[in-house]
């Protein structure tokens, strides 16, 4: 990698710069430390497509700079070769091949000495710089390295097909695994998806299609580890607390216990609810045309939730938002008993979030989402439960809840 615009640097102050952004430094701080400027730290942020690059140490097969920076000390003190591998612990010979590949020469001012009547001009003298040494032998290692997306426009063809479907790459990689199980050829990881899409210079995928990742990102961006939010004030009876929920919700292996939550639209003017059932990951929208005032959700909570059978109706998991205030009369018509997570514990409705992170695909931040229809929100919802999901054993969540409802 290279700062903007600059010569290309050892691969170590690249290691450095990122081992120090991955123990939290920032950018600034980061680029600080090995020496080059925020914008050239940022260069390398987008040359790598905000993935990390490889950080292993190289092998001692190879010279590492510090080696070349001992062999540079010692040629300019003027030992020989042999003194010098005896010291670095190698052989002279690998000495004499690393000052012949990678030395430079020292133009003096030319004069004549007489020797046996002839005049002859002085030797140019060799020089050796350990940075530059290094630049040279990396550069020499890069070959052209073709990705097995470039190589096989039959499985680019599929893995694409499959991103504009909003598949996550690593759905793409086993569903791929699957479907061409005799066909190494047609395996690709998850990986090698992720880097045809961002790392500059690959060239595999149009970079547009990053556009139908969940989060749209055109770089990659590492998890970082929250800020702590404003603790809540509104009080929930200890009854309705989520510590009370029945027992066997916490393992999944029971179906019939859901989690919910509101996503909003521009300015939280537009809603839409959502129902997650944690055994099967099953997704149900509700529709809220108007507003999603209590009123509003109570009634598109009792519709959405009397489709199901009664032994699919044992418990909902909901936040602490004002628009459940009338959760008593959703429980009276439907038998859905609801519990009340604790603030800021969105752990606590893991699939709910997780799912939330997928419906912005087709319900952006922002937006207004009241002018997705019902039979709209549907078809959102169908297209996700026909997903498979790694947590399901690369089964979908309408495959599972088939299961379930099967025998009814």
């Amino acid at each position: 990698m290279s700062v903007s615009g600059g010569v290309r640097l050892p691969r170590e102050r690249v290691r450095r710069f990122w081992r120090a952004r991955i123990g939290g430094a920032t950018l600034a701080q980061a680029s600080s430390m090995v020496g080059v400027s925020e914008s050239g730290g940022r260069g390398w942020v987008v040359e790598s497509g905000g993935m990390i690059p490889d950080l292993s140490e190289p092998s001692g097969r190879y010279l590492s700079l510090q080696e070349r920076e001992e062999i540079a000390i010692g040629w300019e003190r003027g030992l020989t070769r042999a003194e010098i591998g005896r010291r670095l612990g190698r052989d002279r010979c690998t000495i004499s091949r690393e000052l012949r590949r990678n030395q430079t020469v020292r133009r003096l001012e030319p004069f004549s000495c007489q020797l046996r009547g002839k005049a002859r001009p002085q030797h140019q003298r060799l020089r050796y710089r350990a940075v530059h040494a290094q630049a040279q032998a990396e550069e020499r290692a890069r070959r052209p390295r073709f990705g097995k997306l470039a190589g096989n426009p039959r499985l680019c063809g599929e893995v694409q097909r499959r991103l504009e479907m909003k598949w996550s790459p690593e759905q793409i990689a086993v569903s791929l695994r699957r479907e061409f199980a005799d066909q190494p050829r047609m395996w690709v990881s998850h990986e090698t998806i992720y880097k045809a899409l961002y790392v500059r210079g690959r060239g595999e995928l149009r970079r547009e299609l990053t556009a139908c990742l969940r989060t749209g990102r055109a770089l990659r961006k590492p998890r970082r580890i929250p800020g702590e939010r404003r603790r809540g004030k509104r009080q929930i009876p200890e009854e309705l607390r989520i510590a009370h929920r029945p027992a066997e919700a916490d393992d999944r292996g029971v179906p019939g216990h859901w989690e919910g939550d509101l996503i909003t639209g521009k300015a939280n003017k537009t809603a839409v609810a959502t129902l997650v059932e944690r055994a099967t990951r099953f997704v149900m929208l509700a529709h809220l045309p108007v507003d999603h005032s209590a009123e509003a959700v109570r009634d598109a909570l009792i519709a959405k939730i009397r489709e199901l059978p009664k032994r699919m109706r044992r418990s909902l998991a909901w936040d602490q938002g004002n628009e459940m205030t009338r959760h008593a009369e959703i429980t009276a018509a439907t038998g859905l008993d609801i519990f009340f997570c604790d603030p800021h514990s969105p752990w606590q409705r893991g699939s709910s979030e997780n799912t939330n992170g997928l419906l912005r695909q087709y319900l952006p931040k922002g937006s207004d989402l009241s002018v997705h229809s019902a039979e709209h929100l549907d078809a959102i919802a169908a297209e996700l439960n026909e997903r498979p999901r790694k947590t399901l054993g690369w089964d979908s969540p309408a495959q599972r809840m088939a299961r379930l409802v099967a025998p009814a």
